[in-house]
C-alpha cells in the first residue's frame, strides 16, 4: 500500500460494524493511550502521570519493545497496523509498537516516518474501546500480563460500570475468574503495591479458601503478608501456596507467633512441618484407626442389620485400595 493512499474497511465489535481508515501517519503526529493496561500498569508505578517523552522512554527499556524494534526492522514495517482514534490521533492498540517505530525513527526518521494505522472514528464509545483491548490481548493475543489484564477488568467495572456477567461472557472467561481478577487488582490498589511481578503471590492468597479463613480470623493477617511479600521475606509466590498454607494449617500458636513477627516466616514454615501441618496429617489418619477399631464401633458394625451388610463391605474394599495405594508410595 501506497503511503498516501487510504482505503475505507471496518471492524466487528459487539455485533456493530465500525467503519475505518487504513493508511499511514506521521508517527511524531500520534500520541500514547495511558488508560491501554500496558502503559498503565508502568504509569502507576509512578506518583504522577509522566509526559509523553517519558512514557515512549519507559516502554522502550521494555524487553518486548526491544524485540518489537527488530521484527519490524526485519520484516520493513508492521504486518498489524496499530488502531488510533480519530482526532486526537491517540493509539487505543499498538502502543508498544509506536514505541519502537520511534526507536528506529531516530536512527532514520524518513524510511520510519509513518506508520500505518486503522483509524476509528472520534466519537467511538469508551466500552467498544475496551471491547476493542479485550478481543486483541485477553481473547486474542493475550500477551497481557495477568497484573494488565485485572486491569482493564477492573476499569472496564470500576469506572465504566459494565457489567460482570456480560463482560464474562465477551471475552470468553467465567465469572468466577472475572471475580477473582478484580479481586486481587482491588487488594493491591489496597495494599499499594502495583508491581506487575507480586501478582501472582496475591493470586496465591486471595484464591486460597484454606488460607482465607484465617484472613477473616486475623485482622492484621493481610498487612503482615503484604508486608512480608514486598521485603522478600516471603521469597516466591509458590511459598504462598504451599508454605503460608502450612502455617495456618499448623495451629493458632504457629500463626500467631509469625503475625507478631516473634518468628519469621521460614523459621515458622519449619515449624509448621515439624510439628504442625504435617503432624495434622498424621494425626487424623491415627485418629480414624482409633475409631475403626475402637470396640464401639467393632460393636456397631457387626450389629448392622443384614441389608447393609455388601454396602459396608463395599466401602471397606475402597478403603483397603486407598490405604494399599498409599503404602506402595510411601514405600518407593
Amino acid at each position: 500500500m501506497s503511503t498516501n493512499r487510504w482505503i475505507n474497511d471496518s471492524i466487528t465489535l459487539r455485533g456493530e460494524e465500525i467503519p475505518v481508515d487504513v493508511g499511514y501517519l506521521p508517527q511524531i503526529d500520534l500520541k500514547f493511550f495511558p488508560e491501554n493496561p500496558r502503559i498503565y500498569s508502568i504509569l502507576s508505578v509512578l506518583d504522577e502521570e509522566p509526559s509523553q517523552e517519558e512514557i515512549e522512554k519507559m516502554l522502550q527499556k521494555r524487553e518486548h519493545v526491544k524485540q518489537l524494534i527488530q521484527s519490524i526492522k526485519a520484516n520493513g514495517g508492521l504486518t498489524d497496523p496499530i488502531f488510533v482514534r480519530g482526532g486526537s490521533l491517540v493509539v487505543l492498540e499498538g502502543n508498544s509498537r509506536l514505541a519502537a517505530y520511534r526507536a528506529l525513527a531516530s536512527k532514520d526518521p524518513i524510511k520510519w516516518g509513518k506508520i500505518k494505522c486503522r483509524v476509528l472514528p472520534e466519537t467511538i464509545e469508551d466500552d467498544k474501546i475496551f471491547s476493542l483491548l479485550g478481543e486483541y490481548h485477553i481473547i486474542g493475543k493475550q500477551d497481557w500480563a495477568p497484573y494488565e489484564q485485572a486491569g482493564y477488568l477492573y476499569r472496564r467495572y470500576k469506572n465504566y460500570g459494565a457489567d460482570l456477567n456480560k463482560m464474562a461472557t465477551d471475552l470468553g472467561l467465567t465469572i468466577n475468574r472475572v471475580k477473582h481478577f478484580i479481586n486481587v487488582y482491588s487488594f493491591m490498589i489496597e495494599y499499594k503495591d502495583n508491581d506487575v511481578n507480586r501478582w501472582s503471590y496475591y493470586d496465591e492468597l486471595l484464591k486460597s479458601s484454606k488460607i482465607g479463613k484465617y484472613r477473616k480470623k486475623y485482622p492484621e493477617f493481610d498487612k503482615v503478608v503484604v508486608q512480608k511479600i514486598k521485603s522478600r521475606e516471603i521469597p516466591r509466590a509458590a511459598d504462598i501456596r504451599d508454605n503460608l498454607k502450612k502455617i495456618v494449617v499448623a495451629g493458632d500458636k504457629t500463626i500467631t507467633a509469625f503475625l507478631s513477627g516473634k518468628r519469621a516466616f521460614q523459621e515458622s514454615v519449619d515449624r509448621a512441618k515439624s510439628g504442625g501441618a504435617d503432624e495434622h496429617c498424621y494425626q487424623s489418619i491415627r485418629k480414624f484407626r482409633n475409631w475403626l477399631v475402637g470396640t464401639k464401633v467393632k460393636k456397631e458394625v457387626l450389629a448392622l442389620p443384614e441389608t447393609f451388610t455388601n454396602k459396608v463391605l463395599y466401602e471397606f474394599k475402597k478403603i483397603k485400595a486407598g490405604i494399599e495405594y498409599l503404602e506402595r508410595q510411601l514405600k518407593k
